[in-house]
């Protein structure tokens, strides 16, 4: 699957200046900011790891470790330590890289089925650990976390202040990944993902390449849970649990890999379904999700998104 480069360029700004208006807009036409505030840190969840997935190649199934490990540094370093949130955000973030880099240094050199193996396998020990430690409240979780004030000037308590921060944070990561695909080096980890025995006889030093997409999407996946415990003001089990890495998978294959607007569009999708349905079907809601996931991959093999630029290409080319 190949990256909307290109389509986003004959498309142009403009329809990407339609959806922040409409994101802008969203909290003042009756949409929830909470809940947007939780789709927007699952778009930016999705987005680290297609950033991963597919512009390098890597599938890991333990992305799941960093959503956790950041969410919960920055809730007991915000409601424990008493840190402001800006702070509590930036030392999340900086736990889930450094995961990332060991994870990643003892992971890199495996390829396929091993490498998704071995993230798995430590995510799982990472799982067993908050599971143990007492800082994390065990079962359950990390409860009443503030969420302060920025910079010790701006409350957070207000929803609408909180969602327009958490949108600038969205739109910067949603850049800096754009900026990271269409720069030198990511067009080396597109290379590598198309043929890495190629970029090996080109020089490159693949491993290093890689490992530094893996701390990078690990890095923004922290991103993503610290601003997820400001929003919620908790932090769970569930963040670091394996089904939340097979939850990501399913945002950006539903979305479209190795599109930028792909991720976006399958984590609005996939809290749109949950937070819908929750109370209508219950534990139902994983049956129907799954079941829309298999037609999905069997209708739309690209995703929504990449079905969408593979008709926009077919129509160009008669």
């Amino acid at each position: 699957m190949r990256s909307d480069a290109a389509s986003a360029s004959t498309r142009g700004p403009t329809l990407w200046l339609v959806v922040l208006a409409l994101l802008i807009a969203a909290p003042f036409i009756g949409v929830y900011p909470v809940f947007m505030m939780k789709a927007l840190c699952y778009a930016m969840f999705a987005c680290a790891f297609n950033l991963l997935l597919g512009y390098t190649g890597l599938l890991s199934f333990g992305h799941a470790a960093y959503l956790g490990i950041a969410a919960y540094v920055t809730g007991w370093l915000v409601r424990t330590a008493g840190w402001s949130p800006e702070v509590g955000v930036l030392a999340g973030t900086a736990a889930a890289a450094l995961l990332g880099l060991v994870v990643g240094l003892i992971a890199i050199r495996r390829e396929g089925i091993y490498f998704a193996m071995i993230t798995l396998a430590l995510a799982q020990m990472v799982y067993f650990v908050f599971l143990q430690v007492p800082y994390t409240g065990g079962e359950d979780g990390l409860q009443g976390v503030p969420r302060g004030k920025l910079f010790g000037l701006i409350g957070l308590n207000n929803d609408l202040v909180l969602y327009f921060i958490v949108l600038a944070v969205f739109v910067a990561v949603f850049l800096f990944v754009i900026r990271v695909v269409h720069s030198p080096y990511g067009q080396v980890l597109k290379a590598i993902r198309e043929n890495e025995a190629r970029a090996i006889s080109l020089g490159y030093d693949v491993a290093r390449y890689k490992l530094l997409a893996f701390v990078l999407s690990t890095a923004l996946a922290g991103l993503a849970g610290s601003m997820k415990t400001l929003v919620l003001g908790f932090a769970s089990l569930s963040d670091a649990h394996w089904t939340m890495s097979g939850e990501v998978i399913l945002m950006t294959l539903l979305g479209g890999m190795g599109t930028f607007a792909g991720p976006v569009i399958g984590a609005f999708t996939i809290i749109g379904l949950q937070n819908f349905l929750s109370d209508r079907v219950g534990s139902w809601i994983n049956v129907i999700i799954g079941a829309i996931f298999v037609v999905c991959v069997v209708a739309f093999r690209r995703g929504f998104v990449g079905e969408l630029i593979a008709w926009q290409r077919r129509r160009k080319s008669r």
